[in-house]
């Protein structure tokens, strides 16, 4: 059995550069972030603050991996590039 990469059927490439869509607007919550896309007028509730982080700091680092493992722990960084290419398919993440 072969485990897809993260994102892979949405052409999401974690080792590539990202950033938060400047589209997107974050609004702090007690649970994360609710996360507003003006161009799709889709709203996304982001569970974790780690990764609200994760977002904010993605274009500071060459790849959207490099930013997950500065804000996580080793055993979280394949959950994280998930939900990355999750929001990178609902366009809240985009490449630069």
């Amino acid at each position: 059995m072969t485990l897809a990469s993260p994102g892979a059927s949405t052409g999401f490439d974690p080792d590539a550069p990202a950033r938060l869509s400047t589209q997107v607007s974050l609004r702090p919550e007690s649970f994360g972030a609710l996360a507003y896309h003006f161009g799709n007028r889709r709203l996304v509730f982001v569970k974790s603050p780690a990764l609200v982080d994760v977002l904010r700091d993605l274009e500071h680092h060459v790849s959207a991996r490099e930013a997950v493992v500065a804000h996580v722990g080793s055993d979280e960084v394949e959950p994280y590039l998930d939900a990355l290419g999750r929001l990178s398919a609902s366009g809240v993440v985009d490449g630069r």
